[in-house]
């Protein structure tokens, strides 16, 4: 082999080399998965409702101007929410409130800040907090809990009812007044 075909045959393998290098030095790297990127596993609704219904029955739906819903859990974060609950025997529970929360493992919600409920009935409750615990098709207005209809108010730390607060059950701090107005 000829010096000329020596020094070409060198070339060719360190520019071959030089290539090998740089293509091995600016591979990019795969994007890391950071909280930021789970965090934006959320889909966003406005004006939306979610409703459940067993055996062919509504059994409550919420409306809220902005609904947020975890791709991952299911589970869902409402603003300024407006929701009914549908009694067996017909009659409705209505709720306004600033927000709220609903557990898609359990079914359970909780609705929280300025609660104001309303019976079809003509009944008015308010609560820090209103939960619907799903497996006992519970209602409970929790915390600072005042019930009025007619001549009646009832106060306590916790107002619950299977019957959409047509009979209820006063726990801690009940107190009820009978007579004069319920305001």
């Amino acid at each position: 082999m000829s010096k000329r075909n020596k020094i070409l045959l060198a070339l060719g393998i360190a520019a071959f080399a030089a290539l090998v290098i740089w293509a091995v030095a600016t591979v990019p790297e795969a994007p890391q998965q950071t909280e930021q990127s789970q965090e934006n596993k959320v889909m966003t609704y406005d004006g939306n409702t979610i409703r459940e219904e067993k055996d062919g029955r509504t059994i409550w739906e919420l409306t809220a101007e902005h609904i947020q819903v975890d791709v991952e859990s299911k589970n869902v974060t409402f603003e300024k929410l407006t929701g009914k609950f549908y009694a067996k025997d017909g009659r409705t529970v209505e709720v306004h409130a600033d927000g709220g929360t609903y557990d898609n493992d359990t079914k359970d919600i909780a609705i929280t800040g300025n609660v104001a409920i309303t019976t079809s009935d003509g009944a008015k409750l308010s609560s820090k907090e209103l939960r619907w615990t799903a497996k006992d098709e519970l209602l409970a207005a929790v915390g600072d809990a005042v019930a009025s209809k007619d001549d009646m108010k009832a106060t306590g730390d916790r107002i619950e009812s299977t019957d959409g607060f047509n009979k209820i059950k006063i726990v801690g701090k009940a107190h009820l007044v009978k007579g004069g107005t319920s305001e």
